[in-house]
């Protein structure tokens, strides 16, 4: 089959469908899409409530809990334990299908009535203030990751121990506002590093350790600015880069940040690969316009494909993975997943899947179901025979063709469409749509979205920032509980909550670590940390060298001030 071009029913721009895209569309027996990919992408991250936790009253027994879904969402919730439990049946919400009815507004009427767990957590320990993890040990305030202990303020996280202000790091200990890390351990303040230890404001090192304020470098010790030194001078010469004090510590990050960008950019991140494109990609092979792949095949339209074992043959498929085969247009679904389409939170060994939100642990041939477990041939929460299951599900997706679903802006949503924004129960400003594609409270409610108020909060600012000692020698231990004034007050559109504390683990490790106190609330260190990750969309560029002229496509924007390199003239300039 040749390749299409259509016109996206969202943004109106014109998109390609590709010979492969159509192979795989025959192969899960779907439709090809109306929405462009980066607006499918966009869609799903509408229904992604990253970090956002509230505190109210379970809808079971009343005891307050911590939830992603907050009090206005309409949403009822039940507590982890609760819900796991066999108090509870969610069959007992069984709805028939009304053929009078569009699919999705009877989705949405379920949806209201079946309860919901209140984080996405798997065999969590000690961990009450994380979610969308598994097997998170002692730690706090750490979202979408697997297999991590005594971690604080970060997301995207893999088989880590002890790690505290980070983003996409896998198989780390011990490492501090780091971005992008696999293998590595006793680092600060650096990104893209992979088999590296004791490093320090570093950026794309390999198989480095033991240094500070370098970029590109492959297999170096002891080196300072890309300098080489002998290893006692190189442990003097740190010693006078001292970084307990915040004042210091921004003057030397302002140095290494202008010294990183006089060196090129390969204009994709990334190592052990075959035939990629996009971005953050590491050992992975045949993945197309994907961002943050780990050690998968055949990915096409994807993000945040991290968690290891890696995944194949999954198209437009955000977040999780581990061990993913063939899923379409779902997101938040992983762990030993097979052939699911439009879901949303399924997970632990389910197949056969479409439609369907928060079922797990074996359900399989599910349609339109929630918080369905071990089930099989259910639609709406609606048992069914086998033979009356695949008759139904005929009758429905001609059906769902015939009426479908048009919603406030006029977008139609017939079968093979993923759930229009909104039905999601978050707001857009709570959602990871926001961190890539931000919008103001107009345009979100514009576009069809909901946006949630921030909550009052009652509290009394016992810091505010200038008060804050600037060397984290002079900080006492009564500062643990403080309430302290984040820098940017609530202005930044960054989820701000204006004020944070910090806890006894915290300060422990800034002391061990010799740090200064943060200034930024979490959310707005992390929004400011994610600030050096290229952008998520593919943009045609040529290579920046003199004399080259190799186009590529990357997700660094023609207006983002980094030199980009093709791969041949990267390779050859990297030390």
């Amino acid at each position: 089959m040749e390749a299409e071009n259509k016109k996206c029913q969202n943004c109106t721009k014109d998109f390609k469908i590709e010979p492969d895209d159509f192979g795989f569309y025959e192969k899960m027996k779907v439709p090809p899409p109306t929405f462009c990919p980066t607006c499918r992408m966009k869609r799903r991250f509408v229904w992604r409530n990253e970090r956002t936790l509230y505190k109210r009253k379970s809808d079971f027994s009343g005891q307050e809990i911590m939830t992603m879904y907050s009090p206005e969402s309409g949403i009822k919730v039940y507590e982890r334990e609760i819900w796991l439990g066999d108090k509870w049946d969610p069959m007992d919400y069984g709805m028939e299908y009304d053929f009078s009815k569009p699919f999705f507004a009877q989705f949405l009427e379920l949806m209201k009535k079946v309860p919901l767990k209140n984080l996405n957590i798997i065999n969590g320990v000690n961990s009450p203030y994380v979610n969308n993890a598994g097997d998170p040990k002692n730690s706090y305030l750490v979202f979408n990751g697997s297999s991590y202990e005594d971690c604080m303020y970060g997301h995207g996280v893999n088989l880590c121990k002890s790690c505290v202000d980070f983003s996409h790091v896998t198989k780390c200990e011990n490492c501090y506002e780091s971005f992008w890390l696999t293998q590595c351990a006793n680092s600060s303040f650096s990104s893209e590093c992979e088999n590296s230890f004791n490093m320090i404001l570093s950026k794309n090192c390999i198989g480095c350790q033991d240094c500070f304020g370098c970029v590109n470098l492959r297999k170096k010790s002891y080196c300072i600015f890309n300098e080489q030194y002998g290893r006692e001078e190189y442990f003097e010469k740190v010693k006078s880069f001292y970084l307990g004090s915040h004042k210091g510590l921004a003057e030397i990050k302002k140095k290494v940040f202008e010294f990183w960008m006089k060196f090129p950019n390969k204009f994709l991140q990334g190592t052990q690969n075959v035939n990629v494109g996009g971005n953050y990609i590491y050992h992975s092979k045949d993945v197309k316009n994907s961002f943050l792949v780990r050690d998968s095949q055949n990915i096409h339209y994807s993000q945040y494909i991290q968690e290891l074992p890696g995944s194949k043959d999954c198209w437009d498929f955000s977040i999780w993975g581990e061990n993913s085969e063939l899923v379409y247009e779902s997101h938040s679904c992983g762990t030993g997943i097979q052939n699911l389409k439009f879901c949303v939170l399924c997970q632990e060994n389910v197949h056969d899947l479409e439609y369907c939100l928060f079922c797990l642990k074996g359900a399989e041939n599910l349609f339109g179901c929630i918080g369905l477990r071990q089930k099989q041939y259910c639609i709406l929460n609606k048992q069914y025979s086998k033979e009356e299951y695949i008759k139904m599900i005929e009758k429905i997706k001609k059906q769902m063709d015939e009426m479908p679903y048009i919603d406030k802006k006029g977008r139609v949503y017939k079968y093979g469409e993923f759930f229009p924004d909104e039905l999601s129960p978050h707001g857009y400003n709570e959602t990871l749509a926001q961190e890539f594609f931000p919008l103001s409270q107009d345009e979100a409610l514009a576009e069809g979205a909901k946006w949630v108020e921030p909550a009052e909060r009652n509290y009394k600012i016992d810091f505010e920032i200038n008060s804050l000692p600037d060397d984290i020698k002079d900080v006492k231990d009564d500062i643990v509980g403080k309430v302290i004034a984040c820098e940017h007050d609530g202005k930044c559109n960054q989820l701000c909550t204006t004020a944070f504390k910090i806890i006894l683990d915290e300060l422990t490790f800034y002391r061990k670590m010799n740090l200064p106190l943060p200034r930024l609330c979490p959310n707005c260190r992390t929004f400011e940390r994610l600030k050096q990750r290229a952008g998520i969309e593919l943009y045609q560029r040529k290579c920046m060298k003199e004399g080259c002229g190799n186009e590529f496509e990357t997700t660094y924007a023609p207006e983002r001030p980094e030199i980009i390199y093709c791969e041949k003239c990267y390779q050859s300039e990297v030390y």
